[in-house]
């Protein structure tokens, strides 16, 4: 039986479906991360005493930009489910881009965004 070179439709549909679902919490993760930078949710220090403010401050410097980051890396996080979905449309989704050879239905499960075999990945990093 010859190997195969694509994933069924019926197989891109799953993998449509964990995406979507990853896609969504990773949105509102997104969401909730710019509300905070922006200070949406009105948890501010203005009315509290002078020194808590300096040590508030400088705390929420910190945790502004780590959040920064984050939100960067959820970005990232969010382009990379949405160019898997239209893989998924193009019937490309799933095919290692190196050897072009299928990447197995485990890793896509876990990590769906994929586009390199964990034997690429290690390859590349050689």
């Amino acid at each position: 039986m010859a190997e195969k070179k694509r994933y069924t439709d019926e197989e891109l549909e799953e993998f449509k479906a964990i995406i979507n679902e990853k896609l969504a919490l990773a949105r509102r993760d997104y969401n909730q991360m710019m509300r905070t930078l922006m200070n949406a949710d009105g948890n501010d220090v203005e009315d509290t005493s002078p020194t808590y403010k300096i040590l508030e401050e400088g705390s929420a410097t910190q945790t502004k930009e780590e959040l920064t980051q984050f939100a960067a890396r959820q970005q990232k996080f969010i382009q990379g489910l949405e160019a898997a979905l239209i893989r998924i449309e193009k019937k490309t989704y799933g095919i290692d881009r190196v050897t072009g050879e299928l990447i197995p239905k485990e890793r896509l499960r876990v990590v769906p965004h994929a586009t390199l075999s964990v034997a690429s990945k290690n390859a590349r990093k050689g």
